[in-house]
């Protein structure tokens, strides 16, 4: 300290005060690892493993490609923002654990996730209690409506799925369905609510089978619902290694009919494993509007810097979910005030890669997007970037 105090003296007599004031910027500089400020902290939970591991995995991307891109622009309002991940591995366990380690010893109030609707509904409670925000791009049960005040999402809720689903399968001319459904969150909020539906319409379920996310082998499942002789099936996994093997399995059993699924069924692993047996399968799903430019810049820069795509809306909403976050810390100028950034959320109307203008209503649900009913190419005729054609709007409620 005495030497610092002569140094300080020796400056100020040689070139005056001036040249002290810089000295002791200087100093503090130093002092503070270069003046650079602290970075904006807000931590993602995704499924990078488990049975959401290849949607967990591509949202993660794309949210870490929308910091890249906010930092090299200079950052939010002048600083750099770190995405502190950690992975909730599709399942409530996995989501508090992540949840835990993320507020109590890395000290975040602000999480984007999670991918899987079993691991959101997990975390939630202790988020909304906490007052931390929980803000997914992918989660879909129609229960996190109601998961409280600091939940949000921009995924659209599974009700439209069933609702939808239901719609186009009475609209098709199906009157008997069986259903074989993963034994997750997610998989059966798509199977209650599209079974629900369909039987308001005057439909019946012949037979409705479920199945462990351990299981590799549906041919047992499936030969109970052959049997029972249905005009369609149904298909609700939250995995794509399921719904690609169940697809095959199927058509290999000498299931001839009409297939009908979800957004996790279209995605690449699940129709590379399927192959030809997932062509004309109808499903209920978000998709990238071809005309909106900023979702096709954004699958251009991703398929660039990680050389495949994957659930384009997937990675468009998470890729979006990094830009909100920053746009509401621009407002709130601290990762900490989840109740800042909270308001800011429920204030705001955002264009972005899954479309134009849409925002949140008071349980935290987005406003403005919607799903459609799209069909599988034969395999001759999928590309890398288009595996299924677009029939059009997801009939609504009657």
């Amino acid at each position: 300290m005495t030497r610092w105090l002569s140094t300080l003296l020796a400056c100020q007599r040689r070139h005056g005060a001036a040249a002290l004031a810089a000295l002791v910027a200087g100093m503090a500089l130093a002092c503070t690892g270069g003046g650079e400020a602290d970075p904006y902290r807000i931590g993602v939970m995704e499924s990078l493993t488990g049975p959401g591991e290849s949607y967990g995995t591509v949202a993660n991307q794309a949210k870490q490609m929308a910091a890249d891109e906010i930092n090299a622009s200079g950052g939010v309002n002048g600083r750099r923002l770190e995405l502190v991940v950690e992975d909730s591995q599709c399942s409530a366990l996995g989501a508090v654990a992540a949840y835990r380690k993320l507020t109590s010893a890395d000290g975040i109030r602000i999480i984007l996730g999670t991918s899987c609707s079993g691991a959101m509904l997990g975390a939630a409670p202790l988020a909304e209690a906490d007052g931390v925000v929980l803000f997914s791009g992918l989660a879909s049960n129609p229960d996190i409506a109601n998961a409280g005040d600091y939940i949000f999402r921009t995924q659209i809720s599974d009700v439209e799925v069933g609702i939808g689903t239901a719609n186009l399968l009475w609209a098709d001319g199906v009157r008997r369905l069986a259903t074989i459904t993963e034994s997750t969150d997610y998989a059966e909020g798509v199977r209650r609510t599209t079974a629900e539906q369909f039987e308001q319409l005057g439909g019946q379920i012949v037979a409705s089978e479920r199945f462990a996310s351990d299981i590799t082998d549906f041919r047992t499942q499936l030969s109970k619902i052959i049997a029972a002789g249905p005009e369609a099936l149904h298909v609700a996994p939250q995995s794509e290694f399921a719904a690609g093997t169940i697809f095959k399995q199927a058509r290999e059993l000498g299931y001839s009919g009409p297939i009908y699924a979800e957004t996790v069924s279209v995605g690449t692993t699940a129709l590379e494993i399927a192959g030809d047996a997932a062509t004309g399968m109808k499903a209920i799903v978000s998709d990238l509007d071809p005309s909106n430019a900023k979702g096709q810049e954004v699958l251009a820069n991703f398929r660039e810097r990680f050389n495949y795509v994957t659930l384009p809306w997937h990675l468009g909403s998470a890729y979006d979910n990094v830009y909100i976050a920053a746009e509401c810390l621009k407002q709130t100028e601290d990762d900490q005030d989840a109740d800042g950034f909270r308001d800011c959320l429920y204030g705001l109307t955002w264009s972005g890669a899954i479309g134009d203008n849409y925002s949140f209503d008071a349980n935290g649900e987005v406003v403005g997007l919607s799903r459609v009913v799209v069909q599988i190419l034969p395999t001759s005729d999928r590309t890398e970037d288009r595996k299924y054609r677009v029939l059009g709007p997801a009939p609504g409620s009657p």
